[in-house]
């Protein structure tokens, strides 16, 4: 297998063990899932899938950001407490994926959950002298490091300009440098705070998946995922703390990207408000239909949806389905392959497998399922599609 490495800006071989460390960041959850997030989801449901299906087993870890100030900020507009809406739209985004077909993580942790473990992560780094708090119990990593930008490769002026629109704070008084991170701040009242030994507070946003990840994978994994708005500065803060921390690296042996998702031509965000929501494409088309328009786009394209792409998909599942017949099915495992003595189902397993080693080629492995479809081989077509999550539910 080949990917494309975000860190070496290259498409690498890829060897999986037989246990296959997947970290994909997962939803601030103060709002119901998006396009956006299914286009990710859905991409690394077909990476595991497959890799499930040649004999590796994946440990899939999805986290949660349930404390960020998006979500405190909803929940005081709402005058709700913020776990109970950050717990309710997580809830309510799990069931959403399901609906979709989606496999669930192993482990899906809460930033909450793991406040206690930040702490020592924290005081670690300040022992190591790559972090300094401050007076007012603010804690920063100071980027005054040789790796700083290695990773997203930008230059300081536009890693400046992305800090200041994804909430950094480049103004804020008595920082070393203007993008030092925040890894701790205090806490305003009515928000939630812990003890910490540099004073009472809560975590910045990017301490915890790296310590999620120390937690839960450990020093380094196979894969790190999420979508390519992530690269800078979450990612690379990532990367900072968790290698300067444990000493070992690289924190992944591969960073996979996932495109952004546009409507009319404009990217999708909730600040924008021009959302298409999973749940609503749900109560109109079936899940197949959603997930082939989905894996139609290359996991690294940026794309734009319309209603066109959309029927067209469920168009296109509607003719699968008529070659397929009646039949539903789960997970393809590699055992249940090599039980069936069919020439034909292991060419097209083996042209299907060429498509997604080839960088997840997903938009090459549906059009195997069109020429099966074509050529009207039932049976191929349904193991092929089942590979990719397809042919779970008959609607």
């Amino acid at each position: 297998m080949r990917l494309f490495d975000t860190r070496t800006q290259e498409v690498v071989p890829f060897v999986p063990a037989q246990t296959v460390r997947l970290y994909v960041c997962g939803i601030t959850p103060y709002d119901a899932a998006h396009l956006g997030h299914a286009f990710v989801y859905a991409s690394f449901d077909a990476l595991i899938r497959y890799l499930e299906c040649i004999g590796h087993t994946v440990h899939y870890v999805r986290n949660v950001t349930d404390l960020d100030d998006d979500t405190l900020r909803t929940a005081a507009k709402r005058d709700t407490h913020f776990q109970v809406l950050a717990r309710g739209e997580a809830a309510q985004f799990d069931a959403n994926l399901a609906r979709l077909g989606l496999r669930p993580p192993a482990v899906e942790p809460f930033v909450t959950d793991n406040v206690d473990a930040m702490i020592p992560f924290i005081q670690g780094l300040i022992d190591r002298g790559v972090a300094y708090s401050l007076p007012d119990h603010r804690v920063y990593f100071n980027i005054d490091h040789p790796n700083y930008l290695a990773f997203s490769q930008l230059s300081k002026d536009e890693a400046l300009e992305q800090f200041r629109e994804k909430g950094g704070d480049p103004d804020a008084p008595d920082k070393k440098n203007t993008l030092d991170f925040l890894l701790w701040q205090p806490s305003e009242n009515g928000q939630p705070s812990w003890p910490a030994p540099w004073g009472a507070g809560r975590p910045g946003w990017h301490i915890g998946c790296s310590v999620m990840i120390h937690e839960h994978i450990g020093a380094t994994m196979d894969i790190h995922g999420g979508g390519s708005d992530l690269v800078f500065p979450h990612h690379e803060s990532e990367i900072l703390q968790a290698e300067s921390l444990t000493g070992q690296h690289p924190l992944a042996r591969v960073w996979m990207h996932c495109g952004m998702v546009a409507l009319e031509g404009v990217k999708m965000s909730k600040s924008l408000g021009n959302l298409v929501f999973l749940g609503d494409l749900l109560n109109e088309y079936s899940a197949d239909a959603i997930r082939a328009m989905l894996l139609n786009n290359h996991y690294r394209a940026n794309w734009t949806y319309t209603t066109e792409v959309m029927d067209a998909a469920q168009a296109r599942v509607h003719r699968w389905q008529r070659v397929v017949g009646d039949r539903t099915g789960g997970p393809i495992t590699q055992a249940e392959i090599d039980g069936f003595n069919d020439p034909d189902l292991t060419e097209a397993l083996a042209q299907l497998g060429d498509q997604l080693e080839d960088d997840l080629n997903t938009p090459g492995a549906l059009a195997v399922l069109d020429e099966l479809a074509d050529t009207q081989r039932a049976k191929a077509l349904f193991m092929c599609g089942r590979v990719l999550g397809f042919f779970q539910t008959l609607r």
